[in-house]
């Protein structure tokens, strides 16, 4: 089972960093999203990276050329009928999720390995939506997607040995560390660090210090390289409440509770650095 050509399904942040990372290391690969002007603005951001690249002497023009001809776009899931492996970056919703995987069990063929890229989401239910459960695995990249080193590569109940072999293998082959995680709400690096980010929220709810002085210690005590308030305006409130409800729902314990300052600041549509403003106010 060897794989040569990717599709990246979802052209946002993740997606367009996934597709970048993969057509530097030599692999052909289809980015797919809903509507063209969504997957060109993602080519934007990868070929603003790669000349960032270049400008700093850790390529030169011509590799930079090699890679985006590696890139081609697509806004039909049909393309998967082309690809070894589809790595799946939509929104983090299970419904969304399910229903991409089901049609794409229907047009891949069945050497075809479907990854998703969840930060939180059950695979073993992202893999019932498909008859193919032993080929659906989990490759949660960190973001900034070119920058960070770690893959959580996550097992379904049952993804076969070989299949997670391959995803490893070739994980390694985009200059990542590969960490293989059992499929539990949150895995590794969500279940401990948002936790951490709501008790944050909570200390700052309860008056205990200001979101300055919260920061402060985890920075300086801690040895964080950003504070927890900082971070969680960085990966958007929204998606901190989403996770950490997903944490309550799927391990029935009530100290995974979002706490109710993080769930007022996404009511009021302050989401973090995205929106302008969460913890802190941003230009």
């Amino acid at each position: 089972m060897k794989v040569s050509k990717v599709m990246v399904i979802g052209a946002g942040q993740m997606g367009s960093g996934i597709a970048q990372v993969c057509a530097q290391a030599g692999y052909n690969v289809v980015l797919n999203d809903l509507k063209s002007e969504f997957v060109e603005r993602g080519l934007g951001v990868i070929n603003k990276n790669l000349s960032r690249n270049v400008d700093k002497g850790r390529m030169t023009d011509e590799q930079k050329q090699e890679v985006l001809a590696r890139l081609t776009v697509s806004t039909d899931l049909h393309d998967a009928a082309e690809v070894d492996l589809v790595i799946e970056a939509a929104v983090e919703n299970m419904d969304i999720k399910t229903k991409i995987f089901a049609q794409l069990d229907e047009i891949a063929p069945a050497h075809v390995i479907l990854a998703s890229n969840t930060s939180s989401l059950p695979i073993t239910e992202i893999a019932a939506a498909t008859k193919r459960p032993e080929k659906v695995i989990g490759m949660h990249f960190m973001n900034p997607v070119p920058v960070m080193k770690l893959v959580e590569i996550i097992r379904g109940l049952a993804t076969a040995d070989e299949v997670y072999q391959v995803i490893e293998d070739m994980t390694k082959t985009l200059g990542k560390v590969p960490v293989e995680v059992n499929d539990f709400p949150g895995f590794i690096s969500n279940r401990i660090l948002l936790p951490m980010i709501n008790e944050a929220v909570y200390a700052l709810y309860e008056g205990v210090a200001t979101k300055e002085a919260i920061d402060e210690v985890m920075k300086l005590g801690m040895n964080h390289p950003m504070g927890p308030l900082t971070l969680a305006d960085f990966i958007g409130l929204d998606t901190c409440l989403y996770i950490m409800e997903t944490l309550q729902e799927g391990l029935g314990d009530d100290k995974y509770r979002p706490c109710p300052l993080l769930r007022k600041y996404v009511k009021a549509g302050w989401l973090g650095k995205k929106t302008g403003r969460g913890f802190y106010t941003y230009e």
